[in-house]
């Protein structure tokens, strides 16, 4: 996997210049007001060296699923108002994505100014990869950033456009993400154990691929262990399974090097007060559905991960937002946060949890992308990252 990227100091000279910053600014919110601010503030280094440059930055990014119309319910006012908070100056946030506004707003700006743009998904010409929204979002910089790791499996128009237009660079963030998995997946120090979860089989099943060429043991867990339980002939009883993916896993299974649960953590249904039972992985009852990884598993995968070199970990062991159901992906996450190894939380439900229980700060690497982790590992880039090293020169 090459980065061969344009770094920001291959872009001209940025004093009084405005630059377009795309950024992941999909973040959780609650009561309008950010809820965890991780891809908001790995933003920050990037922002202080334009601004150390006498650059003023057009910030955009994505909120939700608005689907191209405007949705006031995902408006970027609670990004605005966090990340003014945590560069300690105001926002200012356009109430729209382009037009005369934003573009008035844009060229009124003064060096080390930052203002936002309203959510890009308002815009249904972002995930179309319209050429036209490309050309009007750059008609109002001189340059342009992506620091969206999250989103540069997209090829949508804030992504994939710009570079083909202006003088285009990755971010300090984007940078670090690609840097990580790129060294994970080049000759790796051995033993290298992936830890993969989450619901669905189908949605790893390229991951695993790519994966065992790399890897020493795969440990698999969450929802979309079942379909490799059932492979092995066992009864799931009432878990999430994928029955078209079966012979896959068994092929998968046959290779020796995945491992998947022994015992499983059982109930009927999924709430706080279910009553559960822990049972063997080919005894779960017509009725019942699996829902965490039992001791017996998780005891196995936290002796596996503590011996290794290095560890990627991608999709949560079962249901841990619901704490009957939580312990297998907390021991997941404390054997991380042990491990002598270099570590790396693949994005997504993983990074939530590893915040959750406290752990974040004892692992090596948490990524802000879980998608774009996991389409990096399958197929070596990502469409945001081979814009960037086809675009315009500076």
């Amino acid at each position: 996997m090459s980065i061969d990227l344009p770094r920001l100091e291959d872009l001209p000279d940025l004093d009084r210049c405005r630059v377009l910053l795309r950024a992941d600014f999909n973040v959780p919110l609650r009561d309008g007001r950010v809820q965890d601010d991780l891809r908001i503030a790995t933003v920050l280094p990037t922002l202080q060296w334009l601004h150390e440059q006498g650059a003023a930055v057009v910030a955009c990014g994505h909120l939700g699923r608005p689907k191209g119309k405007v949705d006031m319910q995902f408006s970027m006012a609670p990004v605005a108002s966090r990340l003014g908070e945590l560069l300690g100056r105001e926002v200012a946030l356009a109430p729209q994505v382009v037009g005369p506004t934003a573009a008035a707003m844009a060229a009124s700006l003064d060096a080390g100014d930052v203002m936002l743009l309203e959510n890009l998904r308002f815009e249904a010409g972002e995930t179309a990869n319209s050429p036209a929204l490309a050309v009007n979002l750059c008609e109002m910089v001189d340059a342009y950033v992506n620091e969206a790791f999250g989103a540069s499996h997209r090829a949508h128009a804030s992504i994939v456009g710009p570079p083909a237009i202006l003088p285009s660079a990755g971010g300090r963030l984007l940078f670090r993400e690609v840097e990580v998995l790129s060294a994970l997946l080049h000759d790796p120090k051995q033993p290298f154990v992936a830890v993969l979860g989450g619901a669905k089989v189908s949605d790893k099943l390229g991951v695993i691929g790519a994966l065992l060429d790399k890897c020493e043991t795969i440990l698999i867990g969450g929802a979309m262990a079942f379909t490799f339980l059932a492979a092995q002939g066992y009864d799931v009883g009432d878990s999430l399974l994928e029955p078209e993916w079966v012979a896959d896993c068994k092929t998968l299974l046959e290779t020796g090097r995945v491992k998947v649960p022994v015992d499983v953590v059982i109930a009927q249904d999924i709430s706080a007060d279910a009553d559960t039972r822990i049972v063997g992985a080919s005894r779960i009852p017509d009725g019942w559905k699996g829902l965490d990884i039992g001791p017996e598993t998780a005891s196995i995968f936290a002796d596996t991960i503590a011996d290794a070199a290095n560890v990627l970990w991608n999709g949560p062991m079962g249901v841990f937002e619901i704490e009957p159901f939580a312990q297998g992906t907390r021991t997941v996450a404390e054997a991380l946060a042990d491990c002598h190894g270099f570590t790396v939380i693949g994005g997504g439900d993983s990074a939530a949890a590893i915040r959750k229980f406290g752990l974040a700060d004892r692992v090596d690497h948490v990524s802000t992308g879980g998608g774009a982790s996991l389409e990096l590992i399958e197929q070596g880039d990502l469409p945001g990252l081979a814009a960037l090293r086809n675009g315009k020169k500076a």
